[in-house]
């Protein structure tokens, strides 16, 4: 207990006395809160149910399709059910696409099939297909660099491949080639683009995923291969002869149409007009279920914010749950509703997303002023008996959240183990066996306890210099 400041005039006073407020930012009974949601997390969650839920009863779930309108009225049913006090939707519109048909078979000098898949919103072959000599190129970089002589008529081949790592900081350097490849193919008279898989496994799965296609003016057909089959083709070019492929694909694109974004609110005692944005995605691509990605997310967020509602009086502030549409084709939800609640940023307290899968939660990072590293510093007391180190003041808030970060917001991240993400990421082998209900309880846990004290604290987290 303070003793009184009796040597000290009455002003001098108050500042020593907020001074020491602002040192110790979170009441200890609000920590003891937080502790049992913690521990609560862990003995009896049920994060796992939910994304059960969603990935048998919905399943995929790309944005604009039948799949897509099924999982918004599964998340709005589920926040209901789970005892949120307000659930609503906000629109976003969408570009929709529909994935046909993709072969590919080498038919010289050594016949024989390969295992492909269309990237998002890919081209069409001509009708019966296209046969072309594939050249090959390290990166996207040396395709860029190439002349148009070299790559006129012949299809491309990406050959790079990605490093596993527990950050998934190998993902960058390899999905240029995904983002970036086909306009570049297109660009310099490709006939078509073969991307090695983005991705760290063995399998023979391609990986699909986002390019960009805005402004391609002669968009041509762009697959992935698997990393077995990436191995072939390589192991075919170094022998010397020229190397003929047969592409044979259908898509489809369609007219834009809607999604939305599922947002659902545990609405503050005191200052519900400030919140704590809690997030994940509920789009996936078409080709698994999208357990990892980002059936996961959504699970743990929906899960944090049940517990926080079951407690006898409700936070400070609003925590906010939403579950953003369309993040695999470039983060439109997220960038569609900061842009229309621009005029409300300032009062978003922290931001944060979940999406990188089920593996345990090893680092804690924050974007916060200095001035409140003491909050972290007492997040980090619960944050660490669940085997989390404090990281850096670099958080980008997830994919999503990194949209918020970029006009200012506050963020955290809570990063998990990927150092298997990429083995399944954007395959058929997304699926719900690939997550362990023990790692999920331990991800609750981690994010009840972050979320709650975000809401509760008494101040706030400031503002950090807005990203441009």
């Amino acid at each position: 207990m303070l003793k009184p400041l009796t040597n000290f005039s009455g002003a001098l006073a108050a500042a020593l006395l907020a001074t020491m407020a602002q040192a110790i930012p979170l009441k200890q009974e609000d920590i003891s809160v937080a502790e049992v949601l913690r521990d609560r997390a862990l003995e009896s969650s049920d994060a796992y149910s939910h994304v059960e839920s969603l990935t048998v009863e919905v399943g995929p779930r790309r944005a604009g399709t039948k799949g897509d309108e099924r999982a918004v009225a599964w998340a709005q049913q589920k926040m209901k059910d789970l005892g949120f006090d307000r659930v609503y939707t906000e629109q976003i519109d969408v570009k929709r696409w529909a994935r046909g048909h993709a072969h590919a078979e080498v038919t010289a000098p050594f016949p024989q099939p390969l295992v492909v898949t269309s990237l998002g919103y890919g081209a069409s072959t001509p009708e019966g297909g296209l046969t072309a000599e594939i050249v090959e190129f390290a990166d996207v970089e040396a395709l860029m660099k190439a002349s148009a002589r070299k790559v006129k008529g012949k299809i491309a081949f990406i050959n790079k491949r990605m490093e596993r790592a527990r950050t998934g900081e190998g993902y960058g350097p390899a999905v240029a080639g995904r983002s970036k490849g086909m306009r570049a193919a297109a660009e310099k008279g490709a006939a078509a683009l073969l991307l090695r898989s983005v991705g760290t496994d063995s399998d023979r799965f391609a990986h699909t995923g986002m390019m960009s296609v805005d402004g391609v003016e002669n968009p041509v057909p762009a697959l992935a291969l698997s990393a077995p089959d990436a191995n072939l083709l390589e192991a075919m070019l170094k022998r010397g002869k020229p190397v003929q492929v047969k592409l044979n694909v259908h898509n489809e694109a369609l007219a834009d149409g809607p999604s939305f974004n599922v947002i659902g609110e545990v609405v503050g005692r005191e200052k519900p007009e400030e919140v704590v944005i809690i997030g994940a995605h509920l789009d996936s691509w078409d080709e698994g279920t999208g357990a990892l990605d980002d059936g996961a997310g959504v699970a743990i967020v929906m899960e944090t914010a049940r517990l926080i509602a079951e407690l006898p009086q409700r936070p400070r502030r609003t925590l906010r749950v939403v579950l953003f549409g369309a993040e695999e084709i470039g983060l439109v939800g997220a960038k569609q509703y900061v842009e229309a609640h621009t005029n409300d940023l300032e009062k978003i307290v922290m931001v944060s997303e979940s999406d990188f899968g089920a593996g345990k939660i090893w680092r804690f990072d924050t974007r916060i002023p200095e001035s409140k590293f003491a909050i972290a510093d007492q997040m980090m007391q619960l944050l660490a008996p669940l085997g989390i180190k404090r990281g850096d003041n670099k958080a980008s808030g997830g994919p999503d959240g990194s949209v918020f970060v970029a006009q200012g917001v506050p963020a955290m991240t809570l990063h998990q183990d990927g150092s298997d993400y990429f083995d399944y990421h954007h395959t058929p082998n997304d699926t719900l066996d690939k997550v362990d209900p023990e790692n999920l309880r331990q991800n609750v846990a981690a994010w009840v306890v972050m979320s709650f004290l975000a809401a509760e604290m008494e101040g706030n987290l400031g503002r950090v210099p807005a990203e441009h």
